[in-house]
């Protein structure tokens, strides 16, 4: 019996070396034994959590101090030195909120531009709104080339655009695109569209973003009913 246990213990310590090793553990670190699963002590804990994330700046719950953090602040996703800012537009009170995905170089610095700002208007007109009752934001308010908006920034730009949208308070919402649908609805817009949502009070839908039907025309029928759906009391 004292033979198989000390077999045994042999080939468990052959298996724990082997593991350290093809997890890159191949050399010593330290000459005294050290009980890993000891916990720090408080100070020390706090310590290491300070050292490895940092604290985002306070979002404003004033919208006028809002509007001003969005123009000056460099604490937002995908600020960088080569990123452009692109600030909403229109007024709190709004009879009717567009929210879009990140602004692209096609846009010109406005939230929707272009050929998609112009096929814009005409979505408004045909549910009684002017271009004026609208306000335009962005998920994000830096445009930057070739920087695509995930993980964290993601939801740092979630929580700037849930208090936007509480500040701006309308009583419509559109969430234009997939990107917007994703992150406040949890689907895409083929998944949440033709449905009547809420978010932060507002009447909501998701429908196609207006470039997305200059593309494929098609489906302007669609994003018709969802718009109808939109103006049903």
């Amino acid at each position: 019996m004292a033979g198989d246990t000390h077999t045994s213990d042999a080939r468990e310590a052959a298996a724990l070396l082997s593991w350290w090793i093809e997890s890159g553990v191949d050399v010593a670190i330290g000459e005294e034994p050290r009980d890993w699963r000891r916990r720090p002590p408080p100070a020390q804990a706090e310590a290491l959590m300070q050292s490895v994330t940092t604290e985002n700046e306070a979002i404003p719950a004033d919208f006028v101090a809002f509007r001003s953090w969005l123009e000056e602040s460099t604490d937002l996703p995908l600020s960088a030195s080569a990123a452009r800012r692109v600030l909403p537009r229109g007024e709190a009170g709004a009879e009717i909120m567009l929210m879009t995905d990140v602004a692209s170089s096609e846009d010109d610095g406005e939230p929707i531009g272009g050929e998609a700002w112009l096929l814009t208007k005409r979505m408004l007109a045909a549910i009684g709104f002017s271009a004026d009752q609208a306000y335009l934001a962005n998920l994000s308010c830096f445009s930057s080339p070739g920087t695509s908006l995930g993980g964290a920034d993601l939801e740092r730009c979630v929580e700037i655009a849930r208090q936007h949208i509480a500040l701006v308070a309308p009583k419509r919402l559109v969430l234009f695109g997939d990107g917007p649908s994703r992150a406040f609805l949890g689907g895409t817009v083929t998944q949440r569209r033709n449905k009547i949502h809420k978010v932060e009070g507002a009447r909501t839908i998701a429908t196609f973003a207006p470039r997305w039907l200059l593309q494929r025309p098609a489906d302007k029928a669609l994003a018709w009913r969802d718009l109808l759906l939109l103006m049903e009391e």
